[in-house]
């Protein structure tokens, strides 16, 4: 991924108003993330755990997306679990599921799009080995890194279809 100022993050939002977009924390020293392996880029709210922001390529566009854990949803788990757009397992509550708005009238309506992810959004990391689970046993891939990302992307590609689907 290319890097990304604080502008062109916050125009990226497509599930929130300006206000909202404006007001989002971004992650401290964007300069100094490791944009060369970076498919997406994500983070969790520091001041507000229960909050989440995914900004990616699609095409020659800039997407970005809100997300929030549902009220009343699993917050962590006592078993293994896989986060569902890079098929890393964690142990207790290394997985969140994290609910997007739609876009346009249906998002406007409350409808929402969920999905079990890292709860660090850190799936590129994971996939490329810079970053390791805490799982004491982990699970062996015959896939290269490159169809392991290729798969990664595929299923954030669907999840933001779901999302577009106003």
């Amino acid at each position: 991924m290319e890097p990304l100022g604080e502008n062109a993050i916050r125009a990226s939002f497509i599930n929130c108003s300006k206000g909202e977009a404006r007001r989002i924390n971004l992650p401290r020293e964007l300069s100094e993330l490791p944009w060369g392996d970076l498919d997406f880029l994500g983070w969790r709210d520091p001041g507000a755990p229960d909050r989440g922001y995914l900004v990616t390529q699609r095409g020659e566009q800039t997407v970005g997306i809100t997300l929030r854990v549902p009220q009343g949803g699993p917050r962590s788990f006592t078993k293994t679990t896989m986060c569902s757009f890079c098929l890393t397992g964690h142990p207790g509550s290394g997985v969140s599921l994290l609910a997007a708005r739609k876009v346009g009238a249906s998002g406007r309506d409350g409808n929402t799009v969920g999905a079990y992810m890292c709860a660090d959004l850190a799936c590129p990391l994971y996939v490329r080995g810079k970053k390791q689970s805490a799982l004491v046993h982990r699970y062996k891939e015959s896939l290269s890194v490159e169809e392991r990302l290729a798969r990664m992307q595929g299923n954030l590609d669907e999840f933001l279809d779901k999302i577009l689907q106003g």
